[in-house]
């Protein structure tokens, strides 16, 4: 991941600008499913970002810890209230190591396709098993590529069409790259943001897995449960390290 996208600016700004996220009916199943997982097992959180999930997941008696390589989001994660119950790693999450084992890490919001080529996110996931303790489980969120709506020929389509904010995503097919565009109109002044993604396919997390020697164990298509679908927008996708043999 780019820290440079995730700049001082954003940082100040992201809790705002996803307020959404926020929502009692997202952010609870969001806590529920993690926290069941976890058990009594501390928990990490790959991009931890301004502790959206980790701070109430903290506050629910789960000792949380981070990786985050934006200092500036991580500066704002530190402020809130809680903050400081949060250790946080200052590092990319395909690399750097946060002391300890964990029971469970996550990554959540999409964030898995911050990481733009496929080596990167191989290395996520051996980085996840380097932290799970035996029968330690990983978690993704992350979005099912949407190509079945983009028509022959068409590289570009909006998600978001408001007052003050349109957002589009533009496509490389070829190499797996989504950028979204975001154009916002706050107090009479404009302000864009481009974040760019390389999108996956459940499939690939599969195989992505089981070359960091974790084995499948469950997907839905929503924090809530439901069932995963040909039709399913997302996926929370669950892998386990298995109790015998070390991580790749």
């Amino acid at each position: 991941m780019d820290a440079d996208v995730w700049n001082e600016q954003v940082a100040e700004g992201y809790d705002e600008s996803s307020a959404h996220m926020y929502a009692p009916e997202v952010l609870g199943p969001t806590l529920a499913f993690l926290e069941r997982r976890a058990g009594r097992s501390p928990a990490l959180e790959f991009a931890v970002g301004t502790g959206r999930v980790a701070l109430p997941l903290s506050a629910r008696g789960i000792r949380v810890a981070g990786i985050e390589k934006s200092e500036p989001m991580a500066r704002e994660l530190g402020r809130k209230p809680g903050g400081s119950e949060v250790a946080v790693t200052i590092g990319d999450m395909t690399t750097s190591r946060a002391p300890g084992e964990f029971g469970l890490v996550y990554v959540v919001y999409n964030a898995i396709t911050c990481l733009l080529s496929q080596e990167e996110q191989v290395a996520c996931f051996r980085n996840a098993a380097r932290h799970l303790e035996p029968g330690g489980l990983f978690v993704i969120e992350v979005f099912v590529p949407e190509l079945q709506r983009l028509p022959p020929g068409e590289t570009a389509r909006p998600f978001h069409i408001g007052d003050q904010h349109v957002g589009f995503d533009t496509y490389d097919l070829l190499n797996q790259w989504v950028i979204s565009h975001h154009y916002t109109l706050a107090e009479g002044r404009a302000s864009t943001f481009l974040s760019p993604h390389r999108y996956v396919w459940p499939s690939e997390l599969d195989l992505m897995a089981q070359l960091a020697g974790l084995k499948f164990s469950e997907r839905w298509a929503d924090w809530n449960e439901a069932p995963f679908t040909a039709a399913s927008r997302s996926h929370i996708s669950v892998w386990e390290r298995p109790l015998h043999g070390s991580a790749v």
